[in-house]
């Protein structure tokens, strides 16, 4: 088993650099903290604001409206984030309601409210070749929508008197700020730099996967720092980790057999399995505090969503590969089929002309 995952690790860097970040954050948690040495916020928050830029620059302006007018595939995504993930939680509490403690039932209740996450479900679905156009439109209309219905999803279940509120302008302002923004700076100058993005299209991918390390090391740093591994105890550490998977891979089947059953394309049910599986916790975290406020167990509370990041960074990040390989097979195919074809041509010519 070891020598397989060593054997995956030298194929395959971007799984190893995620190995690396969390094993770097663990030992070096300091450095890349929020306010520490890395200043991870502006530099996560530049390669963002970069990523998205480059995303402009390679799609077409009719590329974007075709993501956008998949309403069913947009339907599917914001349904399961908001409608199927709090249902699952009702069997999840019955079977586990008496075995894990209050607070951290809590924190799983959380996690199913919440909204997807913007950066790696675009990144994911573009490493995979999904549809990026309506990743980045679901994405987005996920955060807006869970400004408003994280709260009451919550809201429905617990009692949050005392509880602040979270400012819909500002959750705006942050979005447009780092996602459409750039994405319409980047088609803005897609009349001069699209070709040259087509031609770099190995160097956006790469980029791509090195702002999600980025992204899983920084925030790692700040979950070790917190007291990830020291102010927990082994058995809520490990049902935590238990739960975090279960709800991961009940996302990833639902998502993966609703949009097959709806006969969507390859690109659109890999838009669907990483948009409607995925759960943000750099909206979650602050957000709790400003939920719970007060709450005597808001430690316990952020936890799910801190497992659950990492695991669906880990698990979505090998998905998207293999849907990637399963790309290049079938182009690989294609291309030998086309070559065999052409081969073929001057010996049929051959026998017509005799003929």
């Amino acid at each position: 088993m070891v020598g397989k995952l060593l054997r995956k690790m030298a194929k395959d860097w971007f799984l190893a650099g995620m190995i690396t970040a969390v094993a770097l954050a663990t030992l070096f948690p300091e450095f890349g903290s929020s306010g520490g040495t890395m200043h991870a916020e502006t530099v996560s928050d530049a390669g963002i604001f970069a990523v998205f830029f480059l995303h402009g620059l390679a799609l077409s302006t009719r590329s974007l409206r075709e993501g956008m007018s998949r309403w069913k595939l947009h339907l599917l995504v914001q349904s399961l984030t908001f409608v199927a993930f709090p249902l699952l939680f009702i069997p999840f509490k019955a079977v586990f309601g008496g075995i894990i403690p209050e607070g951290l039932m809590l924190g799983f209740l959380y996690l199913c409210a919440l909204p997807s996450t913007i950066q790696s479900s675009v990144a994911m679905t573009a490493i995979g070749k999904g549809n990026v156009p309506a990743a980045i439109f679901n994405a987005t209309l996920s955060s807006l929508l869970g400004i408003l219905l994280t709260p009451a999803i919550v809201g429905l279940a617990i009692d949050m008197q005392g509880s602040g509120g979270m400012s819909f302008g500002k959750s705006v302002v942050n979005i447009a700020t780092m996602l459409f923004l750039p994405f319409v700076l980047g088609q803005v100058l897609r009349p001069l730099f699209g070709n040259l993005a087509a031609r770099h299209k190995k160097f956006i991918n790469a980029f791509d996967k090195l702002v999600i390390l980025m992204l899983v090391y920084g925030s790692f740093c700040d979950s070790v720092k917190s007291g990830l591994w020291t102010n927990n105890g082994i058995e809520v550490i490990a049902m935590t980790m238990g739960g975090a998977a279960v709800f991961l891979a009940m996302a990833l089947a639902l998502s993966s057999k609703l949009s097959k059953w709806l006969g969507f394309s390859m690109e659109d049910r890999i838009t669907a399995i990483f948009c409607g599986s995925k759960k943000t916790l750099a909206s979650g975290v602050p957000m709790a505090r400003l939920l719970f406020g007060a709450h005597p167990a808001l430690g316990m509370i952020v936890m799910p969503i801190m497992f659950y990041h990492q695991l669906q960074l880990f698990v979505c990040s090998i998905m998207a590969g293999r849907f990637a390989d399963r790309f290049k097979k079938a182009e690989t195919l294609e291309a030998e089929s086309v070559g065999t074809a052409r081969k073929g041509e001057p010996v049929l010519a051959a026998v017509r002309a005799r003929g």
